[in-house]
C-alpha cells in the first residue's frame, strides 16, 4: 500500500475513533441522567469485550488476551484506570459534554512531567514551556467552575463534575505512564483485555454497595431503551479503542496524535443537538490554549524523535 494511502488510512481510522469515543460519552450522559456511575462503568467495560474480542479472533490473536508477563502490573494499570473511568463518567454526567471534554485534554499535558518525574526522560524547556501554557488553559476552562469572586455562581453539581473530570484526567495521565511501561512486555491485546476485565469487575462490585451507601447509587434495572443506550456505550467504547489501534498501525502517531483534538469538534456537534448545550467563552478561550500547546508537545516529540533516529545512524557503523 503506497505511503499516502496508509497514511490516510491511519488518519480515518483516528477520526473514526474520535467519533466513536465522543458518542460513547454523549450515550453514557444520556444514561447517567437515571443510571448510577457504578452501572454505567461496567456496561462501558463489559460491552466492550465484544468489540475487542471480535478484532481478536479476526486477527487471530485470542489467546493474547490471556498471556500476562507481569500480572501485578496490569493490575495496578487497571486500578488507576479504574479510578479515571469512574471519576470520567462523573464529570460526564454533571458537566456540559464540550466542558468534560476539554478538561480530559490535561491529560497529555501531565503525561509530560509525570514521564520526567517517573520514568526518567529527558524533557527540555520547549515542552516545559508548552506544559505551563496548557496548564493556563486548563485554569481558563475550570476558572467558571472555581468557588472564586463573582464566578462562583455556577450549580455545586458543575464544580463537583469539573474537579471529578480533572480527577479522571490525572489517572487517565498515570495511566498512560503505566502503559508505557507494559507495552515492552506486554501485548496490546493483554493490556486492553485486563483493562476491561478488571474494570468491569471493580463497577460490579458498586451493585451491593449501593445500599449500604447511597451516594454511590443503587443500580436499577433498565428500561428497553434505557439498556440499549448502555449496551451501546460499551460497544461504541470498545470500538474506538479498535480504530484507536488500527490507526497507529497505518501512520505514525507523531502524524495522527493531533486529530484527537476533533473531538472537541464532535463534543460541540453532539452537546448541541443531544443536550442544547452550547459551549462558554472559557471553554473555547481554554480548549484551544491546551489544543495549541498539546501540538506543540506532539510537534517538538516528532523532531526529538528526528534528531534521535540520526544520532543513531551516525552512530551506527556502516558496513
Amino acid at each position: 500500500m503506497p505511503v499516502l494511502s496508509r497514511a490516510a488510512t491511519g488518519i480515518l481510522f483516528k477520526l473514526m475513533s474520535t467519533v466513536a469515543f465522543t458518542s460513547m460519552s454523549t450515550l453514557a450522559r444520556v444514561a447517567g441522567q437515571e443510571i448510577p456511575v457504578g452501572e454505567i462503568v461496567f456496561c462501558r467495560s463489559f460491552f466492550a469485550l465484544i468489540p475487542l474480542f471480535m478484532m481478536l479472533a479476526w486477527r487471530h490473536e485470542v489467546m493474547d488476551a490471556f498471556r500476562f508477563v507481569s500480572f501485578r502490573s496490569h493490575m495496578k494499570r487497571g486500578v488507576i484506570g479504574a479510578i479515571g473511568m469512574f471519576s470520567g463518567f462523573v464529570g460526564l454526567t454533571l458537566l456540559p459534554l464540550a466542558d468534560s471534554t476539554a478538561i480530559g485534554y490535561a491529560a497529555p499535558l501531565m503525561v509530560v512531567p509525570l514521564a520526567y518525574f517517573i520514568l526518567g526522560e529527558q524533557v527540555r524547556i520547549y515542552r516545559w514551556s508548552a506544559v505551563a501554557i496548557g496548564f493556563v488553559g486548563v485554569i481558563v476552562i475550570l476558572w467558571p467552575h472555581l468557588d472564586v469572586g463573582t464566578l462562583g455562581d455556577r450549580p455545586d453539581s458543575q464544580r463537583t463534575g469539573a474537579m471529578f473530570a480533572l480527577g479522571g484526567a490525572i489517572c487517565a495521565a498515570f495511566a498512560t505512564i503505566q502503559v508505557r511501561r507494559l507495552v515492552n512486555t506486554e501485548t496490546t491485546a493483554a493490556i486492553v483485555f485486563s483493562f476491561m476485565a478488571l474494570c468491569a469487575t471493580l463497577a460490579l462490585l458498586t451493585w451491593p454497595l449501593g445500599h449500604v451507601l447511597p451516594a454511590i447509587g443503587q443500580w436499577v434495572v433498565p428500561s428497553p431503551w434505557k439498556a440499549l443506550i448502555l449496551v451501546m456505550v460499551g460497544v461504541t467504547g470498545g470500538l474506538g479503542q479498535i480504530f484507536l489501534t488500527l490507526s497507529y498501525r497505518y501512520a505514525d502517531t507523531s502524524l495522527i496524535a493531533p486529530f484527537d483534538y476533533f473531538s472537541m469538534i464532535w463534543a460541540v456537534i453532539f452537546g448541541y443537538i443531544v443536550f442544547a448545550d452550547l459551549p462558554s467563552a472559557y471553554v473555547i478561550t481554554g480548549g484551544s490554549i491546551v489544543v495549541a500547546s498539546g501540538i506543540f508537545v506532539i510537534w517538538r516529540e516528532h523532531q526529538l524523535g528526528i534528531e534521535r533516529a540520526g544520532q543513531r545512524k551516525v552512530t551506527t557503523p556502516q558496513g
